[in-house]
């Protein structure tokens, strides 16, 4: 719906017309996006209820791969579920007010994912560069505190951010060519209305979270790799190796996914609306499908878990 620039108004609902240039076909979606959302929740709950019932698996390289599995879970269900919904049954309007409460999960979850992954680079580094120290840093009460430092962080930086959304008006148009509220395309909206200025610097204040933990990350496994390449072959190598390539698969799925989408809406290219739509998802459906299966093929641990729990769910399914 679009009206005249007015100051005195403002929409109180969007329209989210993500792929709608599709017409009758557009519903045809419902099918491989609910398949794939079916595999991202169910293979990271696998995840979770493996690490979280062995205790063998406590330790905090584990615990790490179980919070970002959480996050694989808790991105796609802030997301899809209204897609699906859209796609069944045609109806896209979308509350102003929901419209900020899923911005706020999605970026808020999304802000964990760099973080967890710069947690795990952080527990590799003092694993292999400093093994004797580890325990005395990597401790119950260093772990804690750093977790409540990181949770301060981002929920101050997207609650600022959202809340300075919450506060723009919407009087030219409501239209949304998207699937979900995305920051910058809600924004845009209120261009026309007023001035956005503080709200592209708190976009770009949150863009800096992951890249201040991409430059930690490259760091931590830069330095690991020099200590492993100094370091005598054998089994223990061996391990550290396939660990540490193990988290990289991972972290370059995320920022590659990441970097795509936010590249997607920022370059002035003829690139069908669709296809920006599309691209977006990736970043977040394909984290979420492929982080639980790299973790469960190439982590020995998690592997033989996996094998036992599938086992016993086909002898308790046939008895």
């Amino acid at each position: 719906m679009e009206f005249g620039p007015s100051k005195n108004f403002t929409h109180n609902e969007f329209y989210l017309i993500g792929f709608s240039s599709l017409k009758e076909y557009r519903r045809l979606l419902f099918i491989p996006f609910c398949v794939l959302f079916i595999i991202a929740v169910t293979a990271n709950s696998a995840l979770v209820t493996i690490i979280s019932k062995q205790r063998t698996l406590h330790s905090p390289m584990y615990v790490l791969i179980c919070f970002i599995a959480c996050v694989d879970i808790c991105v796609p269900v802030c997301v899809v579920p209204r897609m699906l919904f859209s796609f069944a049954t045609g109806i896209n309007v979308w509350p102003r007010t929901l419209c900020l409460i899923q911005m706020f999960l999605v970026h808020y979850a999304c802000s964990f994912q760099s973080t967890i992954l710069f947690g795990m680079a952080v527990d590799r580094y003092f694993a292999i560069c400093t093994p004797l120290r580890y325990n005395n840093v990597m401790n119950f009460m260093n772990c804690m505190i750093i977790t409540g430092v990181i949770i301060c962080r981002n929920t101050i930086i997207i609650t600022a951010m959202i809340a300075l959304v919450g506060t723009l008006r919407f009087c030219s148009s409501n239209v949304i060519y998207h699937i979900h509220c995305e920051h910058q395309l809600v924004v845009t909206l209120a261009v026309p209305c007023e001035d956005t200025t503080k709200n592209y610097i708190a976009g770009l204040v949150s863009f800096c979270v992951p890249t201040i933990d991409c430059v930690g990350i490259a760091f931590s496994y830069i330095t690991i790799f020099v200590v492993i390449s100094r370091s005598a072959a054998g089994e223990s190598r061996s391990k550290a190796i396939s660990t540490c390539t193990t988290h990289l698969i991972v972290i370059c799925i995320t920022y590659f996914a990441s970097m795509v989408a936010f590249l997607a809406y920022r370059i002035q290219a003829d690139i069908s609306p669709d296809v920006r739509v599309l691209i977006s998802l990736t970043y977040l459906l394909v984290p979420g499908i492929c982080n639980p299966i790299i973790y469960g093929i190439r982590t020995k641990e998690l592997r033989v878990h996996l094998i036992k729990m599938f086992q016993f769910n086909k002898v308790v399914s046939a008895s």
